[in-house]
């Protein structure tokens, strides 16, 4: 199974939804790097379940423990391993996914590949808990970051119909960071944030649920860092964040819109400001050809609506071959999206932080 992430540090998690506890391995951190596990804890709050009436009902207070890497709280330059215990599981809620599989989930694919062995209790080691031990390791990578003056910050962009608005691509910077880092619901817009949960709450009562897409800015990021072709900064950011569950599409700077744009309109003229050169607009997201530009790296991440609705669905009996009714019971987040973004920073500073090793 394909769980390890990076080239200079290499990230790779363990575990699945109801085991004992899922965790994460980092090799090649630098010796001598100082962890504030307060601050580290308040990161892993953001994505905690059982935190609000739009998130899933089981609770966990996804504290890590680490249990090799470190020396009096600063890395000693042996692999860094810390794990997350599962304390609240209800694994009588998925007897009936062994047989019938979730419309949209993995409960088929793994099925067919795995031979029926996999764990599907909670979507086993294709659940978003696996993003706990992700925060970890995108956590303490946040930190040594902001070491280098370096700062990744996400919001939510879109959830449903209802739209935030979106970061400047030029000028996105530290007072953006602020109203999210203070707000307790990641919009840069209060109102487009209560539409968002007003929609939320009418999927819940209707036991269906919600997709949308979460925005994420880099600023502070050098330019020449990356590679053309197959290890370009683009790839390695798509990779990290294809790791996250419900994760259908990734794109840069204008991204798909561009299809519809003249070179003379998407082209981004190149000025001299502060003595350096820049783009007057930032319609390449920060990266051209697989390397940085030095303009703020930004990009958006899509996720699916979350497949474990309430409603009846249409699926199958593996074992009978034949078409059944399904019913889906259990704890389930109507919409993921809030939970998401914190994940999102997470997978963002992996991979920059290991590319700036290169």
């Amino acid at each position: 199974m394909s769980n390890t992430f990076g080239k200079n540090i290499k990230v790779s998690i363990f575990g699945q939804s109801h085991s004992p506890a899922v965790g994460v391995t980092v090799y090649g951190l630098p010796a001598g790097q100082t962890i504030d596990f307060d601050q580290l804890q308040a990161f892993l709050q953001r994505r905690m379940p059982g935190r609000g009436a739009f998130t899933t009902e089981r609770k966990e207070p996804d504290v890590p423990e680490f249990i090799a890497g470190l020396n009096d709280g600063v890395t000693c330059g042996t692999p860094l391993t810390a794990i997350i215990r599962n304390t609240d599981v209800r694994s009588s809620d998925y007897d009936q996914i062994k047989d019938v599989p979730r419309p949209s989930h993995a409960d088929f694919t793994a099925h067919v590949k795995y031979g029926n062995h996999h764990d599907v209790r909670g979507g086993g080691a294709f659940s978003g808990r696996l993003t706990a031990p992700l925060c970890i390791a995108g956590g303490i990578c946040l930190q040594l970051l902001k070491q280098k003056n370096i700062s990744v910050a996400a919001h939510i962009k879109q959830i449903g119909s209802e739209n935030d608005q979106s970061f400047d691509p030029v000028n996105v910077g530290e007072k953006d960071f602020g109203t999210l880092e203070k707000a307790d619901f990641p919009v840069l817009d209060k109102d487009a944030g209560t539409r968002m949960l007003e929609a939320i709450s009418t999927a819940k009562q209707a036991g269906d649920s919600l997709g949308g897409i979460v925005e994420c800015a880099v600023t502070g990021m050098p330019a020449g860092i990356g590679e053309p072709m197959f290890d370009g900064m683009e790839n390695r950011l798509a990779c990290v964040l294809f790791g996250i569950p419900a994760v259908k599409g990734v794109e840069f700077g204008s991204g798909f819109a561009s299809a519809g744009s003249k070179g003379s309109e998407h082209n981004d003229a190149f000025i001299i400001k502060d003595g350096t050169v820049q783009t007057r607009t930032n319609n390449h997201g920060g990266i051209l050809g697989g390397i940085t530009s030095g303009m703020p790296v930004i990009f958006r991440v899509v996720f699916k609506p979350v497949p474990s609705i309430a409603m009846e669905q249409d699926s199958v009996s593996l074992s009978r071959k034949e078409e059944v009714k399904l019913k889906i019971s259990g704890r389930h987040d109507p919409c993921i999206v809030p939970r998401a973004v914190p994940c999102v920073e997470a997978a963002a500073a992996i991979a920059i932080y290991d590319a700036l090793l290169d």
